[in-house]
């Protein structure tokens, strides 16, 4: 018996521990717009992007006592930057070339996937989805497979776009209704990228929206790579996408003007993929400051009127607040050191000072090419109105030559200096309320809140940490042994919460004794 289990994974690429598959997920629409507190079942938790939960049981008053409940090793070298899901007690999450179905109560693997080997960028995947009985994950080569939730079987695999061109993908995929939706990477070689939506029981192509022009097209950007899962408002029925640089990503003048709709916040009808509106917070950026980052959707009041908001943290440094029903600006406001924008302009939108180009000589720019954050997950906490983020106030300076040509990265960047800060963020003024320090060079962890005031989140010394959400002092701290590179996850089984985070290899889940 043994001989055959390790036969079929040898010719499958799974491996079954226990000798029976799961019972059946049965993910449907409406779990996906309303999570129970036993699931986690998408990226984001929800389709916000608030990455909140409700669940209150660990407190500011008990959060000291927590203690290891059970760790997962997943015996590769490479750091775990997955977020991951949740449904029926099954935990759900990848490194490059390798998904898990680990039991969320007692950290037992129950299957493993191994994806053949394969040229892609293998720079760290982001998470998995689930619809129905089926995951889904996007592959280092830029593929997009189907998986049986139950055993890891592999229903099919599709290409997303060619890996021999340069394209590659990390990001977790986003179902909305009969909808996979999907982007790409592969920002440094002048490609036309984009977000597709897949029909997740054959695998084919729904729809298609074009970033750019196609590559080619005289005086015009490429890029634009839509690597992070988006969110999505149920109720305007719109999905919210950010897109990265344009390329060549440091010699902007072959590419005159904003460049659209590189470093954007797109809304789409995630029923065709039509463009609903557009901001850009990065105009012609010159940078490599992916607008990436989290769109946040919040509903509240603002300036004394009820408003249904996205917020961003972008990696550019500015904090940006806007009416997600029409894109129009509420508020932007650098969150750290910047000095590369001359002005705001009446949209919003920072405008590029022409003297922060690179140049020859070089030029001094914060932030530095890493961004003021990056892929890490922020989180809203509604109790206290704090936008919660893992900040890198930093310097760098940045180099551009004619022989650096016209094609890929086309320039060079060298950091000065750079550190890691939770920033707590008052989304009605723009204001650090709060900061707390988590060591040089910078963190990397994403954030939760939670309903009964913590914020979970870690360090650039490897420890995860409990903050007060009120006043960013810690709680609560305990060490991972490496780099923590994931955002935190909360969920309920059997009367206890758990907080799920990672360290290099290894998932850890935290409760009360």
């Amino acid at each position: 018996m043994k001989f055959l289990k390790v036969a079929f994974a040898v010719l499958t690429g799974v491996f079954v521990c226990g000798g029976s598959s799961l019972v059946a997920q049965n993910v449907d629409a409406t779990m996906l717009l309303k999570p129970p507190a036993d699931s986690w079942p998408s990226y984001h938790g929800d389709y916000s992007g608030r990455r909140h939960s409700k669940l209150a049981q660990i407190t500011p008053q008990n959060v000291d006592g927590l203690t290891l409940g059970w760790a997962f090793q997943t015996n590769q070298t490479a750091t775990i930057k997955s977020s991951p899901i949740l449904v029926d007690g099954v935990l759900y999450f990848t490194v490059p070339d390798n998904v898990w179905a680990v039991d969320a109560r007692s950290g037992h693997m129950l299957w493993h996937y191994t994806y053949p080997p394969n040229n892609g960028d293998h720079i760290g995947q982001r998470g998995v989805a689930i619809y129905k009985d089926w995951v889904f994950f996007t592959s280092p080569d830029a593929h997009l497979i189907s998986l049986n939730a139950k055993d890891g079987s592999v229903r099919w695999i599709v290409e997303i776009a060619d890996v021999e061109k340069g394209y590659w993908a990390t990001m977790a995929p986003l179902v909305v209704g009969n909808h996979v939706i999907i982007g790409v990477g592969g920002d440094l070689d002048n490609l036309q990228t984009f977000i597709r939506s897949v029909d997740p029981e054959t695998g084919k192509t729904q729809w298609q929206w074009d970033v750019t022009p196609p590559a080619g097209t005289p005086h015009t950007a490429t890029g634009g790579t839509t690597w992070m899962a988006g969110t999505y408002d149920p109720d305007l029925h719109l999905i919210y996408w950010g897109t990265g640089n344009p390329t060549p990503v440091l010699n902007g003048t072959v590419r005159p003007g904003d460049n659209l709709y590189t470093c954007s916040i797109v809304a789409l009808d995630p029923d065709t993929g039509k463009l609903v509106w557009a901001f850009q917070p990065s105009p012609h950026d010159t940078h490599d400051w992916d607008a990436v980052e989290i769109p946040v959707l919040v509903d509240g009041v603002f300036h004394g009127q009820h408003r249904k908001m996205l917020m961003q943290a972008s990696r550019n440094g500015y904090f940006f607040v806007l009416d997600r029903t029409n894109g129009k600006s509420l508020l932007t406001a650098p969150f750290g050191p910047v000095n590369w924008a001359s002005s705001v302009d009446k949209e919003g939108r920072p405008i590029p000072d022409p003297a922060k180009e690179p140049a020859p000589d070089g030029r001094l720019i914060a932030p530095d090419e890493g961004g003021l954050t990056n892929f890490r997950s922020p989180s809203f906490d509604p109790n206290t109105g704090l936008f919660i983020v893992d900040a890198h106030p930093s310097w760098s300076i940045y180099f551009a030559k004619p022989a650096d040509g016209t094609y890929g990265w086309a320039g060079a960047d060298y950091g000065v200096w750079g550190k890691g800060v939770i920033e707590a963020i008052d989304y009605q003024t723009g204001k650090i309320r709060w900061s707390h320090e988590v060591g040089p060079g910078g963190a990397g962890s994403g954030v939760l809140t939670t309903d009964s005031g913590l914020t979970f989140t870690g360090d650039a010394h490897g420890n995860f940490l409990a903050l007060d959400t009120n006043n960013g002092k810690t709680l609560w701290h305990a060490g991972s042994g490496g780099n923590i590179a994931s955002s935190p996850i909360s969920y309920e089984l059997d009367g206890k919460q758990y907080v799920l985070t990672s360290g290099g290899g290894v998932l850890f889940a935290w409760r009360l004794p």
